[in-house]
Protein backbone atom coordinates (compact mmCIF):
# COMPACT_ATOMS: atom_id res chain seq x y z
CA UNK A 1 0.00 0.00 0.00
CA UNK A 2 1.54 3.64 -1.16
CA UNK A 3 1.00 5.97 1.19
CA UNK A 4 1.67 9.69 1.36
CA UNK A 5 5.08 9.46 2.11
CA UNK A 6 6.14 7.56 -0.71
CA UNK A 7 6.98 8.92 -4.17
CA UNK A 8 4.80 9.47 -7.12
CA UNK A 9 4.37 6.22 -9.23
CA UNK A 10 6.26 5.83 -12.12
CA UNK A 11 5.75 6.88 -15.79
CA UNK A 12 4.06 3.39 -17.04
CA UNK A 13 3.42 1.94 -13.82
CA UNK A 14 0.19 0.20 -13.34
CA UNK A 15 -0.75 -0.75 -10.56
CA UNK A 16 -2.60 2.67 -9.53
CA UNK A 17 -3.99 2.95 -13.11
CA UNK A 18 -5.57 -0.68 -12.48
CA UNK A 19 -7.29 0.45 -9.40
CA UNK A 20 -8.07 3.45 -10.87
CA UNK A 21 -10.06 1.75 -13.77
CA UNK A 22 -11.85 -0.89 -11.54
CA UNK A 23 -13.39 2.60 -10.16
CA UNK A 24 -13.97 3.93 -13.01
CA UNK A 25 -15.65 0.91 -14.61
CA UNK A 26 -17.72 0.43 -11.90
CA UNK A 27 -19.58 4.09 -11.61
CA UNK A 28 -22.52 2.79 -12.77
CA UNK A 29 -25.86 4.44 -12.39
CA UNK A 30 -29.10 4.25 -10.72
CA UNK A 31 -32.07 5.78 -10.55
CA UNK A 32 -33.74 4.04 -7.47
CA UNK A 33 -31.74 4.21 -3.99
CA UNK A 34 -32.19 2.81 -0.86
CA UNK A 35 -33.88 5.42 1.26
CA UNK A 36 -33.37 3.69 4.28
CA UNK A 37 -29.91 4.14 4.24
CA UNK A 38 -28.08 7.01 6.12
CA UNK A 39 -24.48 8.24 4.66
CA UNK A 40 -22.04 9.24 7.12
CA UNK A 41 -21.05 12.95 7.03
CA UNK A 42 -17.18 11.78 6.86
CA UNK A 43 -18.41 10.37 3.52
CA UNK A 44 -19.40 13.54 2.08
CA UNK A 45 -16.12 15.31 3.22
CA UNK A 46 -14.28 12.31 1.37
CA UNK A 47 -16.61 13.05 -1.78
CA UNK A 48 -16.35 17.26 -1.66
CA UNK A 49 -12.44 16.74 -1.02
CA UNK A 50 -11.88 14.90 -4.38
CA UNK A 51 -14.61 17.80 -6.22
CA UNK A 52 -12.00 20.20 -4.38
CA UNK A 53 -8.84 18.84 -6.48
CA UNK A 54 -10.02 18.93 -9.67
CA UNK A 55 -8.46 21.10 -12.36
CA UNK A 56 -10.63 24.52 -13.06
CA UNK A 57 -9.90 27.41 -15.96
CA UNK A 58 -7.60 30.02 -14.13
CA UNK A 59 -7.76 27.85 -11.11
CA UNK A 60 -10.71 30.30 -10.58
CA UNK A 61 -12.83 26.83 -8.78
CA UNK A 62 -16.16 28.16 -9.55
CA UNK A 63 -17.99 25.44 -7.60
CA UNK A 64 -20.52 25.75 -4.93
CA UNK A 65 -21.71 22.51 -3.35
CA UNK A 66 -24.84 21.66 -1.80
CA UNK A 67 -25.69 18.84 0.63
CA UNK A 68 -28.96 18.26 0.78
CA UNK A 69 -30.55 16.37 3.81
CA UNK A 70 -34.32 17.52 4.64
CA UNK A 71 -36.45 14.52 2.58
CA UNK A 72 -39.22 17.62 2.13
CA UNK A 73 -36.24 19.51 0.16
CA UNK A 74 -35.66 16.62 -1.84
CA UNK A 75 -38.95 15.49 -2.34
CA UNK A 76 -39.80 18.81 -3.62
CA UNK A 77 -37.08 18.75 -6.41
CA UNK A 78 -38.08 15.57 -7.14
CA UNK A 79 -41.38 16.71 -7.62
CA UNK A 80 -39.94 19.62 -9.59
CA UNK A 81 -38.37 17.18 -12.15
CA UNK A 82 -41.42 14.84 -12.33
CA UNK A 83 -43.42 17.74 -13.40
CA UNK A 84 -40.82 18.96 -16.12
CA UNK A 85 -41.01 15.52 -17.40
CA UNK A 86 -44.57 15.51 -17.65
CA UNK A 87 -44.11 19.37 -19.63
CA UNK A 88 -41.64 17.39 -21.78
CA UNK A 89 -44.63 14.70 -22.81
CA UNK A 90 -46.89 17.34 -23.61
CA UNK A 91 -44.69 18.93 -25.80
CA UNK A 92 -43.87 15.75 -27.77
CA UNK A 93 -40.25 15.76 -27.46
CA UNK A 94 -40.26 12.22 -27.82
CA UNK A 95 -37.08 11.94 -25.33
CA UNK A 96 -36.72 9.14 -23.18
CA UNK A 97 -36.64 10.62 -19.68
CA UNK A 98 -35.94 8.87 -16.96
CA UNK A 99 -38.21 8.24 -13.54
CA UNK A 100 -37.58 11.52 -11.50
CA UNK A 101 -38.89 10.81 -9.18
CA UNK A 102 -35.90 8.45 -8.08
CA UNK A 103 -34.17 11.34 -6.79
CA UNK A 104 -36.38 11.94 -3.28
CA UNK A 105 -35.05 8.11 -2.20
CA UNK A 106 -31.47 8.94 -2.74
CA UNK A 107 -29.51 9.04 0.45
CA UNK A 108 -26.73 11.15 -0.71
CA UNK A 109 -27.94 14.16 -2.40
CA UNK A 110 -25.38 17.36 -3.71
CA UNK A 111 -26.84 20.18 -5.36
CA UNK A 112 -23.76 21.24 -7.70
CA UNK A 113 -24.03 25.36 -8.13
CA UNK A 114 -21.41 28.08 -10.12
CA UNK A 115 -20.76 31.46 -10.18
CA UNK A 116 -21.16 32.66 -13.82
CA UNK A 117 -19.44 35.79 -12.59
CA UNK A 118 -16.01 34.34 -13.07
CA UNK A 119 -16.64 34.26 -16.62
CA UNK A 120 -14.75 37.54 -15.93
CA UNK A 121 -11.32 35.15 -14.88
CA UNK A 122 -10.98 34.02 -18.29
CA UNK A 123 -9.84 35.79 -21.91
CA UNK A 124 -12.41 38.33 -22.53
CA UNK A 125 -12.64 41.84 -23.40
CA UNK A 126 -14.16 44.11 -20.62
CA UNK A 127 -17.02 46.60 -21.72
CA UNK A 128 -17.28 45.69 -25.22
CA UNK A 129 -20.02 44.55 -27.55
CA UNK A 130 -18.54 43.50 -30.10
CA UNK A 131 -18.77 40.06 -31.75
CA UNK A 132 -15.43 39.34 -31.12
CA UNK A 133 -16.25 39.49 -27.40
CA UNK A 134 -19.26 37.41 -27.49
CA UNK A 135 -17.10 34.76 -29.25
CA UNK A 136 -14.95 35.42 -26.43
CA UNK A 137 -17.61 35.65 -23.61
CA UNK A 138 -19.33 31.87 -25.25
CA UNK A 139 -15.50 30.34 -24.91
CA UNK A 140 -15.57 31.49 -21.50
CA UNK A 141 -18.58 30.23 -20.30
CA UNK A 142 -17.62 26.73 -22.07
CA UNK A 143 -14.14 27.08 -19.55
CA UNK A 144 -16.83 27.43 -16.93
CA UNK A 145 -19.01 24.34 -17.65
CA UNK A 146 -15.82 22.55 -18.47
CA UNK A 147 -14.64 23.37 -14.56
CA UNK A 148 -17.34 22.68 -12.65
CA UNK A 149 -17.97 19.03 -15.05
CA UNK A 150 -14.13 18.00 -13.78
CA UNK A 151 -15.15 18.64 -10.41
CA UNK A 152 -18.14 17.15 -10.63
CA UNK A 153 -16.92 13.88 -11.92
CA UNK A 154 -14.33 14.22 -9.49
CA UNK A 155 -16.75 13.65 -7.09
CA UNK A 156 -18.82 10.95 -8.97
CA UNK A 157 -15.49 8.87 -9.15
CA UNK A 158 -14.68 9.25 -5.28
CA UNK A 159 -18.64 7.90 -4.62
CA UNK A 160 -17.70 4.95 -6.69
CA UNK A 161 -14.50 4.44 -4.67
CA UNK A 162 -16.41 4.46 -1.70
CA UNK A 163 -18.99 1.82 -3.07
CA UNK A 164 -22.16 3.81 -4.16
CA UNK A 165 -24.12 4.05 -7.40
CA UNK A 166 -24.40 7.58 -8.68
CA UNK A 167 -26.85 9.47 -10.96
CA UNK A 168 -26.10 12.80 -12.92
CA UNK A 169 -28.69 15.27 -12.92
CA UNK A 170 -27.75 17.82 -16.04
CA UNK A 171 -30.09 20.16 -18.05
CA UNK A 172 -30.83 22.54 -15.29
CA UNK A 173 -30.57 25.78 -16.75
CA UNK A 174 -34.23 26.82 -17.52
CA UNK A 175 -35.08 29.61 -15.29
CA UNK A 176 -37.79 28.17 -14.02
CA UNK A 177 -35.32 25.19 -12.20
CA UNK A 178 -33.42 28.04 -10.97
CA UNK A 179 -36.84 29.68 -9.62
CA UNK A 180 -37.96 26.55 -8.32
CA UNK A 181 -34.70 25.53 -6.59
CA UNK A 182 -32.60 28.36 -5.11
CA UNK A 183 -34.75 29.64 -2.14
CA UNK A 184 -35.55 26.80 -1.13
CA UNK A 185 -31.89 25.88 -0.38
CA UNK A 186 -30.67 29.41 0.05
CA UNK A 187 -29.11 29.71 -2.96
CA UNK A 188 -28.39 33.79 -3.72
CA UNK A 189 -29.51 34.79 -7.22
CA UNK A 190 -25.65 35.41 -8.74
CA UNK A 191 -25.40 31.38 -8.28
CA UNK A 192 -26.64 28.98 -10.86
CA UNK A 193 -27.66 25.32 -10.14
CA UNK A 194 -25.84 23.14 -12.87
CA UNK A 195 -26.01 20.10 -11.34
CA UNK A 196 -27.63 17.42 -9.03
CA UNK A 197 -25.56 14.54 -7.79
CA UNK A 198 -27.11 11.59 -6.00
CA UNK A 199 -25.23 8.56 -4.83
CA UNK A 200 -26.14 5.34 -2.83
CA UNK A 201 -27.14 1.75 -2.36
CA UNK A 202 -29.26 0.71 -5.19
CA UNK A 203 -32.61 -0.51 -4.65
CA UNK A 204 -32.90 -2.66 -7.84
CA UNK A 205 -30.05 -4.48 -9.31
CA UNK A 206 -27.61 -2.91 -11.51
CA UNK A 207 -26.47 -2.89 -15.29
CA UNK A 208 -23.83 -1.46 -17.22
CA UNK A 209 -24.78 0.27 -20.26
CA UNK A 210 -23.18 0.03 -23.00
CA UNK A 211 -19.97 1.56 -24.27
CA UNK A 212 -18.38 2.69 -27.79
CA UNK A 213 -15.47 0.65 -28.58
CA UNK A 214 -12.02 2.52 -28.26
CA UNK A 215 -11.65 2.46 -31.81
CA UNK A 216 -14.70 4.46 -32.31
CA UNK A 217 -13.61 7.32 -30.77
CA UNK A 218 -9.65 7.29 -31.35
CA UNK A 219 -8.03 8.97 -33.94
CA UNK A 220 -4.39 8.90 -34.56
CA UNK A 221 -2.66 11.80 -35.44
CA UNK A 222 -5.79 12.82 -37.90
CA UNK A 223 -9.30 12.62 -37.59
CA UNK A 224 -10.39 9.27 -39.02
CA UNK A 225 -13.19 9.61 -41.32
CA UNK A 226 -14.79 6.17 -40.54
CA UNK A 227 -15.71 7.71 -37.32
CA UNK A 228 -17.58 10.66 -38.46
CA UNK A 229 -21.18 10.37 -38.97
CA UNK A 230 -23.43 12.03 -41.43
CA UNK A 231 -26.30 13.74 -40.45
CA UNK A 232 -28.40 10.67 -41.86
CA UNK A 233 -26.39 8.57 -39.71
CA UNK A 234 -26.67 10.94 -36.31
CA UNK A 235 -30.57 10.59 -37.21
CA UNK A 236 -31.28 7.14 -37.94
CA UNK A 237 -28.53 6.61 -34.11
CA UNK A 238 -31.22 9.05 -32.14
CA UNK A 239 -34.15 7.36 -33.44
CA UNK A 240 -33.15 3.30 -33.51
CA UNK A 241 -30.20 3.25 -30.54
CA UNK A 242 -30.91 6.25 -28.37
CA UNK A 243 -33.53 4.36 -25.50
CA UNK A 244 -31.65 1.45 -25.93
CA UNK A 245 -28.25 2.79 -24.58
CA UNK A 246 -30.08 5.00 -21.94
CA UNK A 247 -32.15 2.88 -20.43
CA UNK A 248 -30.37 -0.73 -21.61
CA UNK A 249 -28.13 -2.94 -19.66
CA UNK A 250 -25.15 -3.40 -22.37
CA UNK A 251 -25.76 -7.45 -22.09
CA UNK A 252 -28.74 -6.69 -24.64
CA UNK A 253 -27.82 -4.46 -26.97
CA UNK A 254 -28.07 -5.36 -30.37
Amino acid sequence: MRDNKEESPKIGERLLYDRFMDIARNRITTRQFDPEFVVPEEHFELILEAARHAPSGANAQPWHFIIVREQAAKQKIADYFVEEQRVRARLKMKFPTPDYSGLATAPGFIVVASDFRYVSAFPVLRDDDSELNKMYIENAERILLQSVAAATMSAHLAAAALGYNVWWVTAIGQQQAQDAMRPLLGIPDELSILDIFCFGPPKKPIYKRWKKDASQITNWDRFNPDNFMSDEDLDTWIKKMRHKVMYKDAKNID
